[in-house]
């Protein structure tokens, strides 16, 4: 069996966003997403890693070359993501509440189809030092 190597980038963007149901009232929305619900929405400096696992390759020693997977997660992620409000300024949360959870899901496919399929990825999204998410879920919490 090929021994397999995990690779990691890590990146960082700021985005405003505000939790909500438009079919809610502002006093049920504040009830279940509290100041996460402000109108005037609110901002997180989130920090992003992006785990790629291989089998290196015999020529290069790489299981992906960290200068293109950076290049990649900056014109897939920061480009569309940094500095803007995600409810108002990006088309994939239109319609879908900017929740960390949707924010890592929403990422990883973002990637995924531009990463080799024989390689596997997770992201990892940090909204705050003490919460992240994960996605694809691992059966492990390592910081």
């Amino acid at each position: 069996m090929e021994k397999k190597v995990a690779i990691f980038r890590k990146e960082h963007f700021n985005a405003a966003h505000r939790l909500f149901v438009p079919e809610w009232s502002d006093e049920k929305n504040r009830e279940v997403f509290g100041k996460c619900s402000n109108p005037h929405y609110h901002g997180h400096n989130y920090e992003l890693i992006v785990k790629v696992t291989g089998v290196p390759d015999p020529t290069t020693g790489y299981v992906v070359n960290l200068s293109v997977l950076s290049d990649l997660i900056g014109k897939e992620v920061l480009a569309k993501f940094d500095h803007k409000n995600l409810n108002l300024d990006t088309k994939e949360f239109a319609h879908l509440n900017p929740t960390a959870e949707n924010i890592v899901v929403v990422i990883y496919e973002m990637l995924r189809s531009k990463i080799d399929p024989k390689l596997d990825l997770s992201v990892r999204l940090y909204e705050t030092e003490r919460n992240f998410v994960e996605y694809p879920v691992s059966l492990t919490v390592d910081g």
